[in-house]
């Protein structure tokens, strides 16, 4: 991978969290808890979202590891007691962050698509890129072309900005503390099995999350995700 394919991978990165986390914000506010908004997290601002080690060094090193490209914000502050509905209202809350970037996901792969559809350049370029990603279906994106090819550049950014988005979305659906999955599932079951999740250590969960992503689950999760735009894209 060159430099420009990991400038452009970390790029999309940071774009994926900060609207993730900004959604968490002003979903929050949307439900009664204004926390987020007086402290200035309601922004597509990354740097208001930014943290050394899990926005900046992390995905640094995975992306130089030629791993998919993952890190995280500071979480955005909420105080549920301030919701008018405090279940339904963390049930929103958790739910945002992810179906921002599914929506992220889904808007850039319709100006794929049309792109795909309207310009027989760029229909060339999609599938010399997916040609390989369908053969593997793994998450590794192809380096650019040499030579100056800037619609060759657009696609790559945009087939980044499906897969980062997607990847990001499931991610936090496992629900296991503290990602987003554990808040949704919370204000689904019943009350009295929810206090469980909420008891449980955030590093005990983050501990099982890694746990499963080194086994694969997460993989076999993004498969069908994949599959598909392996299928329409490629």
């Amino acid at each position: 991978m060159n430099i420009v394919s990991i400038v452009l991978q970390l790029f999309v990165l940071l774009f994926a969290i900060t609207v993730h986390e900004a959604s968490h914000g002003w979903v929050a506010n949307r439900m009664g808890d204004p926390t987020a908004a007086s402290l200035g997290r309601v922004s597509l601002n990354p740097l208001v979202h930014i943290d050394p080690v899990y926005t900046i060094i992390l995905p640094i090193m995975l992306t130089l590891f030629r791993l998919p490209a993952f890190g995280m914000a500071k979480p955005v502050p909420i105080n549920p007691r301030n919701f008018r509905d405090p279940r339904r209202g963390t049930l929103w809350v958790s739910f945002a962050g992810p179906a921002s970037n599914l929506a992220v996901a889904g808007g850039a792969y319709i100006i794929l698509l049309l792109m795909k559809f309207f310009i027989p350049r760029v229909d060339y370029f999609i599938k010399l890129m997916v040609g390989g990603f369908f053969r593997q279906l793994g998450f590794a994106l192809p380096i650019l072309s040499k030579g100056f090819y800037p619609l060759e550049g657009i696609c790559l950014l945009l087939l980044m900005t499906i897969l980062i988005n997607s990847y990001l979305a499931v991610f936090n659906l496992i629900p296991i503390p503290p990602l987003d999955g554990s808040g949704i599932l919370m204000g689904i079951i019943p009350e009295s099995k929810a206090g469980f999740l909420a008891r449980m250590n955030p590093w005990i969960g983050i501990l099982i999350v890694f746990f499963l992503i080194n086994i694969g689950v997460l993989e076999i999760i993004m498969f069908p995700i994949k599959l598909f735009i392996a299928v329409t894209l490629g």
